[in-house]
């Protein structure tokens, strides 16, 4: 794909996104999720990405398999469309972050988008590391159960069956996909240092030391939120019946 087909691809999908939060308005809306309506627009479209992108990131290794044994050249117009299409969604979602909320909540999501389009950028218009790029969307598996949780308790409904189990979920592909995709890409740059250039290997160590801190801590406060706390209030009401 050339410069031109980039441009168009990534510009159709930041239109599209913007059709998505729009379409998103027009449909019910949870009560207890009124209270802060641009958020319930601004997950349900990031929700749409990540369904879309796990789906697509997938069919990229099943259709083209080869590319998973060379992260560096290999890639299929169909993959290079993914990344594409994804740093349309990044940017969407930084202009609608930086119109509608404040820097102090979105500094760190506004950070990540920045790396994310730096990096998927470079790779596009270069055609090298498209493989790689796939394999960091990989993580939009885990996202479709990370964004659910943030729309369950914004509809009010964070207790009960469905929270639990997507909790579970939500934690179990956390750590396959995310943690375990980033442990794996970091040692991949590690042992193709010689084959990189000084400039992707630095901004490659750099970002993904960024997403693993950044990951690290959003699993803790996940752990803390949904399990920890819940057993903190179960053994102190066992407690308070003991006395």
């Amino acid at each position: 794909m050339d410069v031109r087909s980039v441009i168009l691809t990534t510009s159709c999908s930041v239109g599209f996104f913007r059709l998505v939060n729009a379409g998103v308005s027009q449909l019910p809306m949870p009560n207890p999720a009124r209270r802060n309506a641009w958020k319930w627009r601004n997950i349900s479209t990031s929700f749409v990405h990540s369904f879309i992108t796990a789906i697509w990131g997938v069919l990229c290794f099943f259709l083209h398999p080869q590319m998973a044994e060379d992260l560096i050249e290999t890639y299929s117009v169909f993959s290079h469309a993914l990344v594409s299409f994804s740093i349309g969604y990044f940017i969407y979602d930084f202009l609608d972050m930086v119109l509608y909320q404040k820097l102090t909540q979105s500094w760190e999501l506004l950070f990540h988008h920045i790396v994310v389009i730096t990096c998927f950028g470079l790779s596009v218009l270069s055609g090298h590391y498209i493989g790689f790029a796939v394999v960091a969307l990989l993580v939009e598996l885990n996202s479709v159960f990370l964004h659910s949780r943030q729309l369950l308790r914004m509809a009010g409904i964070s207790a009960g069956t469905l929270y639990r189990v997507n909790s579970m979920i939500n934690l179990g592909t956390y750590v396959v996909f995310r943690i375990n995709t980033l442990a794996w890409m970091t040692r991949w740059l590690v042992l193709n240092r010689d084959k990189v250039p000084l400039l992707a290997y630095t901004l490659g160590s750099v970002g993904m030391a960024i997403m693993t801190v950044m990951n690290i801590v959003l699993f803790y406060r996940l752990l803390k939120s949904d399990f920890l706390k819940g057993s903190a209030r179960e053994t102190k009401k066992d407690k308070e019946k003991e006395m």
